[in-house]
């Protein structure tokens, strides 16, 4: 009960920005909102999530096989893609990275702690952390090959500030360079407004979004990939294949299993990438998690993997 109250209450503010943009309509504008905190907030929010923890190279074992998990389920999807989405290619782009875009900060690293404590924090962190380069970019890659050739795809990685901002805070904690205690505030402050902003911008987008207009072929086969088929191949990995320790295994898949982050909406506004779908596609990947992730943790538990809250 306490997990699905927290999820809800993150949640309220795409309930803000539903209602901002139903109330005010087109005096709402989601495009500028979505440059102002990809060009400038995104920026420090990654400088900021990079900058207030150590790297640890012994941590490091969580996000490889994150990223190794995570690459095979791109290579899945990919597969899928030019199977049933080949006349499409955004739909095709879509279905191959979204899956892997997960909500693996704000709503990852509170599940980890609901079930294992504060012990997870750092594993959880390091996970998110790797998220950010996945996210900007393979996913700024495949979002822009919706509209793009592969060589201006590449060039909008590099024209992003974020990676470059995510760099220099890499470089800055493995150097062990701090920053004046000053500054920190202002820096949490814009992370913290941009986790806000991107939670409006996808109830703006919801708003607009009409349920007979709603890619259900798109819908259903992203909801396959992300419920069904990653689960299982990460499942096998982390619990047949691989010989972890049963909570770092245990918060791999979590963060796996998450529902799509709104970044994908951000992006997919950004390079004109069927923003709509993929706002139907994150919001009903988030609804239908909650009752999933019960029905996964219940089997965790019932296999004596995990221990409930």
């Amino acid at each position: 009960m306490t997990i699905a109250i927290s999820i809800l209450s993150i949640y309220a503010f795409i309930l803000l920005g539903f209602m901002a943009k139903k109330m005010l309509k087109e005096q709402m504008n989601e495009k500028g909102m979505i440059l102002m905190s990809i060009y400038f907030l995104q920026p420090m929010l990654s400088f900021w999530g990079l900058s207030t923890k150590p790297i640890q190279v012994e941590l490091l074992e969580a996000p490889f096989w994150y990223l190794v998990i995570s690459f095979i389920c791109i290579l899945i999807s990919g597969v899928i893609g030019r199977l049933f989405f080949k006349e499409d290619i955004k739909e095709k782009s879509i279905i191959t990275i979204c899956v892997v875009l997960g909500n693996t900060g704000n709503l990852g690293i509170p599940l980890g702690m609901a079930l294992f404590g504060e012990a997870s924090i750092i594993y959880m962190s390091m996970i998110n952390l790797t998220n950010v380069f996945v996210v900007y970019t393979l996913g700024v890659f495949f979002y822009s090959r919706g509209n793009c050739s592969i060589k201006q795809s590449l060039l909008n990685i590099v024209k992003l500030p974020v990676i470059w901002f995510a760099t220099l805070a890499v470089l800055m904690n493995i150097f062990d360079i701090k920053l004046h205690p000053a500054m920190q505030t202002p820096l949490q402050m814009g992370a913290y407004c941009t986790m806000v902003i991107q939670l409006v911008i996808f109830g703006m987008y919801l708003y607009n979004i009409k349920l007979r207009s709603i890619n259900y072929k798109l819908l259903f086969h992203v909801s396959i990939i992300k419920f069904i088929i990653t689960p299982l191949i990460a499942g096998w990995i982390l619990y047949s294949m691989l010989e972890l320790e049963p909570m770092l295994a245990t918060l791999i898949f979590i963060e796996l299993i998450v529902p799509l982050a709104v970044t994908n909406v951000n992006l997919a506004a950004l390079y004109e990438c069927k923003p709509l779908d993929v706002t139907a596609m994150v919001f009903f990947t988030s609804l239908i998690f909650i009752p999933f992730f019960i029905l996964v943790s219940n089997l965790l538990h019932y296999l004596h993997i995990v221990s409930l809250p």
